[in-house]
């Protein structure tokens, strides 16, 4: 229930705001949340009052005061309402066993800007894999996407930098499909390419040198599978990770099959791998454009393949972004910085005339 007293709107825990507002100076509203008890207040803003601070680094014209289950905040009549929703959101959240954290209203505040009509607390409860006490679900509106895209496509690329969850996702996801039967195996792998270290070098088997390109996909597996069933899958052949080299002339019929690290891929390899396709399977495939490792001159398979598969049913491109990044704060930083070097650079190239145009033959 809301009602108005003395100049301001108090609004329960967890009920829709009203579109209408009153005023206790112009252009300055306040409003009073009235949590039912202390423990859905600790829920909502957090323990310590730790998510209560990140929505005040969020809102910094805005003044918040706690007063028993009372949550009153007076600022801009633009940035309260914002408050409103984002609190009715993480109502929603909490509602469905969410532990509401700094990270978690990080994610949210993002979903709130992207203005999608997405549900926000949907997106967030998207539960893909339960395992050992932690649930892996998607964190951004573009992961969302990307996840729906797998379920609805049997050839998906997932696109995007560093830290985005495009293998970490299409893993889980391939998990999901083994057990719920919809797969009889899942096949993972990577081109072993150089990334400015010669394999020659390193010491060891073929497969010694070979297993350092595939331990990220192994690392991703040990938090989906128990690691002691692991070994024994692997052996029956239900789990099988090995270089995209291994891939050549099989047919890979009700697989789950992620290619990783695509942007090291040739054209040809990328023709290769995705004409292992068989009945009753699937393909993820995923990399970073950004971050090549072929030899100078070599294209990479994974940036021509839109335009080679554009408009071909069944086929579908997720792109990820900057915002997408769910590791430490510093890598969206990064990849945005790098993105705009790389773009300086591009502008610097295409404005400069060669000696020969300008008649300089010295």
């Amino acid at each position: 229930m809301t009602e108005a007293a003395n100049g301001r709107s108090r609004t329960s825990a967890g009920e829709r705001t009203p579109s209408e507002f009153p005023h206790t100076l112009p252009g300055i509203r306040t409003e009073v949340i009235v949590f039912d008890n202390s423990e859905q207040m600790v829920q909502s803003l957090g323990s310590h009052d730790e998510a209560l601070r990140f929505i005040e680094d969020q809102f910094p014209g805005v003044d918040f005061h706690v007063r028993g289950n009372e949550l009153s905040f007076s600022g801009p009549s633009d940035d309260v309402p914002r408050i409103l929703r984002l609190l009715n959101e993480v109502n929603g959240l909490v509602a469905r066993g969410t532990v509401i954290t700094p990270a978690v209203l990080q994610q949210l505040v993002s979903l709130l800007r992207t203005q999608s009509l997405q549900n926000p607390v949907e997106v967030l409860t998207h539960n893909i894999l339960s395992s050992r006490g932690r649930t892996i679900r998607p964190k951004t509106l573009n992961q969302k996407n990307y996840v729906d895209a797998i379920d609805a496509n049997t050839v998906i690329f997932g696109i995007g930098p560093a830290g985005t969850g495009k293998t970490y996702l299409a893993m889980a996801k391939a998990v999901q499909a083994l057990q719920q039967k919809e797969v009889t195996r899942i096949i993972l792998t990577r081109p072993a390419v150089e990334a400015g270290e010669r394999l020659g070098f390193l010491p060891g088997t073929l497969s010694d040198k070979i297993d350092p390109y595939l331990r990220p996909l192994y690392d991703a597996l040990h938090d989906m599978i128990d690691p002691e069933s692991i070994p024994r899958l692997m052996a029956a052949g239900t789990i099988e990770v090995a270089p995209l080299a291994y891939m050549r002339g099989r047919t890979l019929n009700d697989a789950f099959i992620i290619l990783d690290e695509a942007q090291n891929t040739t054209p040809e390899q990328m023709k290769m791998f995705l004409t292992r396709l068989g009945f009753g399977s699937k393909m993820v495939v995923t990399g970073d454009v950004t971050q090549v490792d072929l030899p100078f001159g070599t294209r990479s398979g994974l940036r021509i393949v839109e335009e080679i598969l554009h408009g071909i049913d069944d086929v579908n491109f997720s792109v990820l972004d900057s915002s997408d990044v769910v590791r430490h704060r510093l890598v969206g930083d990064i990849v945005n910085a790098y993105s705009i070097w790389d773009e300086v650079q591009r502008n610097r190239v295409k404005h400069t005339v060669p000696r020969e145009k300008r008649g300089d033959h010295s």
